[in-house]
């Protein structure tokens, strides 16, 4: 098999748990990769030399540039991993793919606009280069479990999905690309939804809501609310509702719970005993590793990472129309961005 040569842009500050607050998740990358057959860490780039410098000692890559382009330009890289802020994916991606690399797999968000999103994909397209974003969630032992469960009919003809998470842009993103895949991956027909903002709150630079609701329709039929911010109800995450039960996961034990109809309660799935148990990250390289050396489509591709960054940038729309917004979306800005531009800093008197 042939050295797949790798390299990392934005390696981040190593944190006593790397990744836990989103930074340097290219450690989590790192470690990922290290577990896989013939990989060389060639090079690594991170705008602050002393943290390149940690990562390559950390984990063995021979090469530290402050320049990710100079790393393109001289290293003949096969794969990239690009764990930067969401606001610097889309340039970053579409150099990776115009370099003549292979893979490259990106952090999520997607991007900070939809027309950036839309570029990354068919900069890649374009280059047949392997795309995927980190959405690891995908091979967390319970979700896998709980998606097998659905998929078994257990409770009958998937009706409609709930999920609660913090917003849905930073968060959102891995919900949104959860309940697409209990849906079998199917495109979104509409959404509506209404938001607040009133903390001006920003995640890696970009802003998100203190609350929304959004309700949306697939074009199979089923339909799903999401709520961001406030208070968990009742300690369920995820819920799917079939023609003849229901599907929980809850954070806390029991983590999935399974009413069918003609029983009295819920009883508890057996498996995992958290929602992020399972080595997630690590089966996330290994997928993205795979779709480049064998062939075929990573779950993570950016075709599905699009359904889901579609949906927040039209949820966002709904806001900003006050109305329901029918797929695709046309716009290419972000919308709440629009709605709530940053404070510029004032000049005073001279």
């Amino acid at each position: 098999m042939k050295t797949l040569r790798v390299g990392f842009i934005g390696t981040g500050r190593k944190l006593a748990t790397p990744g836990a607050t989103g930074f340097g998740m290219a450690y989590s990358h790192a470690w990922g990769y290290k577990k896989l057959p013939d990989i060389e860490f060639a090079a690594c780039s991170d705008i602050v030399r002393e943290s390149g410098e940690a990562f390559a000692a950390e984990t063995g890559t021979k090469t530290v540039y402050t320049d990710y382009k100079e790393m393109l330009k001289k290293e003949n890289l096969d794969m990239v991993s690009i764990a930067t802020w969401p606001h610097l994916h889309a340039a970053m991606v579409v150099d990776c793919a115009k370099a003549g690399v292979k893979a490259i797999h990106c952090e999520k968000p997607m991007a900070t606009t939809w027309g950036d999103a839309q570029k990354m994909a068919k900069a890649a397209k374009a280059g047949g280069v392997k795309l995927t974003f980190n959405h690891q969630r995908r091979f967390g032992d319970a979700y896998m479990k709980g998606r097998d469960v659905v998929w078994s009919g257990k409770i009958g003809e998937l009706k409609r999905m709930e999920a609660h998470t913090g917003n849905l842009y930073d968060w959102g993103t891995h919900w949104l690309d959860m309940l697409n895949m209990f849906n079998r991956e199917a495109d979104g027909e509409w959404i509506i939804g209404g938001l607040d903002c009133r903390s001006g709150r920003t995640v890696f630079g970009a802003p998100v809501e203190d609350q929304g609701v959004w309700n949306i329709r697939y074009k199979n039929g089923v339909e799903a609310v999401v709520l961001t911010g406030g208070k968990r109800p009742e300690g369920w995450s995820l819920r799917f509702i079939g023609s003849n039960g229901i599907l929980e996961m809850h954070w806390q034990k029991p983590v999935i719970r399974l009413w069918t109809r003609g029983r009295t309660e819920f009883e508890t799935v057996p498996g995992p005993d958290h929602m992020d148990a399972g080595p997630c990250i690590d089966r996330a390289i290994e997928s993205a590793v795979s779709a480049m050396r064998r062939g075929g489509k990573s779950p993570m591709c950016a075709e599905n990472a699009l359904r889901a960054t579609e949906l927040i940038f039209a949820g966002y729309e709904s806001a900003r129309k006050r109305a329901r917004i029918d797929l695709p979306l046309t716009i290419k800005d972000n919308p709440l961005a629009a709605l709530f531009p940053k404070k510029k800093a004032s000049k005073g008197k001279k």
